[in-house]
């Protein structure tokens, strides 16, 4: 498994936890830290430049893992996943609501991140095989 490979499966789970966990605890935080209305984390412009990060790392990732261990169904999993968090961009909250766009939201990061473990893990089992066709 490539060294890349691996790190864009990591760091895409991890862009995806980080907007899992944006979306569910920044009201909590902007109500006990007044401080962090600052930095502007509920604007549109944060969701959009976070699926400008997360959807090249997710392809290449994940189509890098499908070549190796050939279980396509992830990638579908993860091109769900990935079209979710898109529409929940461009459709935003004047269309979908706060509700609407945080379930998009939420239900496209996490089918991203178990795609990601997935592929993790399907690639570490396929270097670690001894069968003759992966020798």
């Amino acid at each position: 498994m490539g060294t890349l490979q691996v790190l864009t499966d990591k760091l895409s789970i991890g862009l995806s936890m980080a907007c899992a966990i944006h979306c569910l605890l920044l009201p909590f935080m902007l109500v006990l830290i007044p401080g962090m209305t600052a930095l502007q984390l509920d604007s549109e412009a944060f969701h959009l430049w976070m699926v400008m990060a997360v959807l090249p790392l997710s392809l290449y990732a994940l189509t890098m893992g499908c070549r190796q261990h050939k279980h396509y169904r992830l990638l579908l999993l993860g091109g769900i996943g990935l079209i979710l968090l898109v529409v929940a961009v461009l459709l935003g909250e004047a269309m979908l609501g706060e509700t609407g766009e945080k379930i998009l939201t939420l239900s496209g990061a996490s089918l991203i991140a178990v795609g990601h473990a997935w592929n993790f893990r399907l690639c570490r089992q396929h270097v670690e095989c001894c069968c003759p066709q992966h020798q």
